[in-house]
């Protein structure tokens, strides 16, 4: 493995493969800004025309625009508490209102490092640990990848907020949604009202714009008379490589993310999405400062970006070891190989290592651009977004929203949908509802709905496949203790008052 590197490098580092990354990286965090949009999106654009190209300037520019995308979703994020992808979630909890206190560009720069040391740490893993780690995933069958979702949905909505109650509301409500559509057992359609829109289900973007983009634009129209929060001047001043050291605390959070990231990652399915949520939890309950975190803590934002970007190359072992895409980008990236003739499997190792490493390192590089654009260019260019007054920044908020979302599917339905969820959104926040499980709710509900039925079929409707393999033991071990880690922290709470008393 180590000749294929050392041989491949030279080739990778050629002006056109490095142009093709710059380039790509640089598109990918204009994409991955603009909400609605993203890397799936770009790189499906963009297999068309990789035709005639070689294909290591092909994939060099998709492993751009995959990392690219991943650190754009981050800046909307920060500056307009609009996730520009569905991973960057996470980092509208403390980056948001880190941009209200006039601290934008501190937050972006944490968000910048951390996504590079994500996504270099995600590539290593990619590129030494691919063979092992593809045998792990193979370990994981239905019911266990059933009980991962569990898991997964279990932490955010327990742990998310003061109220643990209101978190499982908000799941639920994200459930409901996730079963509109074609069953894919059966076939049959489930709560589309005889309506064809409804038909391959809500789309997650429709829901993440509406949930996460409409609230605040209401509120910009609601308090159009306060003073807009000016990014500029002193707030914008400073080089993100004076800021690094800053930073170093948070090493403790930038492992835990990576690792997260990683193994989320190998999993097929479970997407950026879950890293960031479940390395945002693990984080906030190991911080001394936890009460902190929501109200603009810059660790928040490194464990979001940290794991979501940690979760780009290892989303890639299944996809390039077995040809199991666990992410519609791997996805994408496989069809890519296909174009230019290149099966992936374990194969593809052997059949075209110079292809297969030139990618890995690709992936490693585009990440060291971010350190280099996302963090200079990208955060003064978005920045002077604030500097709008509010009623004109809610009507762009609004046209991006719009714009966006039709262009998903060109179709007005999903524009209408997307307002319906933005007034849902709007009351739930009224009611002090956490947003995040409705979210993860509708990326997991499918996902473990789809593995449960599966596990049954497979064992002829017999249960106890879900709680007599070891791997599912020891998920549900966790997840039960998620279930009493409110219960525990409640009487922990108690008997502080009670001694304090």
């Amino acid at each position: 493995m180590l000749d294929q590197l050392l041989h491949v490098i030279p080739v990778v580092m050629q002006w056109q493969n490095f142009l093709s990354i710059l380039a790509g990286v640089i598109m990918g965090i204009f994409v991955g800004a603009m909400p609605g949009l993203g890397a799936t999106m770009a790189i499906s654009v963009l297999i068309p025309f990789t035709f005639g190209l070689d294909p290591l300037v092909a994939l060099g520019m998709m492993a751009g625009i995959y990392n690219g995308a991943m650190y754009g979703g981050s800046i909307s994020a920060v500056l307009l508490r609009i996730p520009g992808t569905p991973a960057a979630v996470a980092t509208c909890f403390d980056g948001y209102p880190m941009a209200l206190q006039g601290r934008a560009a501190e937050a972006l720069h944490v968000s910048v490092v951390s996504s590079a040391i994500g996504g270099m740490v995600s590539a290593l893993s990619l590129i030494l640990l691919a063979p092992p780690l593809a045998r792990v995933t193979l370990a994981f069958g239905p019911p266990e990848v059933f009980w991962v979702a569990v898991f997964g949905l279990a932490s955010i909505s327990l742990l998310m907020g003061k109220n643990p109650i209101k978190g499982l509301l908000s799941a639920c409500i994200g459930l409901i949604v996730s079963l509109v559509g074609a069953d894919e057992i059966t076939g049959y359609d489930r709560f589309t009202f005889d309506c064809l829109e409804l038909v391959d289900g809500i789309n997650i973007v429709v829901l993440l714009v509406g949930l996460y983009a409409l609230p605040p634009a209401i509120g910009l129209l609601e308090d159009a008379d306060l003073e807009m929060v000016v990014i500029g001047g002193k707030n914008l001043a400073g080089s993100l490589f004076k800021s690094i050291p800053k930073m170093l605390r948070f090493w403790k959070t930038w492992i835990r993310g990576s690792l997260i990231g990683i193994f989320i990652g190998i999993l097929p399915g479970a997407g950026g999405s879950l890293a960031a949520f479940l390395s945002y939890n693990e984080s906030k309950r190991a911080a001394k400062d936890s009460e902190t975190w929501g109200k603009g803590n810059p660790e928040g934002v490194a464990a979001a970006e940290v794991a979501n970007n940690a979760d780009t190359s290892a989303a890639m072992i299944p996809a390039l070891t077995l040809g199991i895409p666990g992410t519609p980008v791997a996805a994408l990236v496989l069809g890519g190989l296909l174009i230019h003739g290149m099966q992936p499997g374990p194969m593809l190792f052997r059949e075209h290592p110079q292809v297969v490493y030139g990618f890995m390192v690709q992936l490693f590089l585009s990440a060291v651009m971010l350190l280099a654009f996302g963090g200079t260019f990208a955060t003064k260019t978005f920045a002077q977004v604030l500097r709008l007054p509010r009623p004109i920044l809610a009507a762009v908020v609004i046209s991006l929203m719009v714009i966006g979302v039709y262009a998903i599917n060109n179709r007005m339905f999903d524009v209408y949908l997307m307002f319906g969820f933005g007034l849902v959104g709007y009351w739930m926040e009224r009611l002090d509802i956490p947003l995040a499980p409705a979210v993860l709710g509708l990326i997991l509900g499918e996902y473990a709905e789809f593995n449960l039925r599966l596990s049954l079929r497979l064992s002829r409707s017999d249960w106890s496949i879900l709680w007599t393999r070891p791997i599912c033991l020891i998920i549900i071990a966790l997840t039960v203790l998620v279930f009493l880690w409110p219960a525990v922290s409640a009487y922990r709470e108690k008997r502080k008052t009670r001694q304090s008393a």
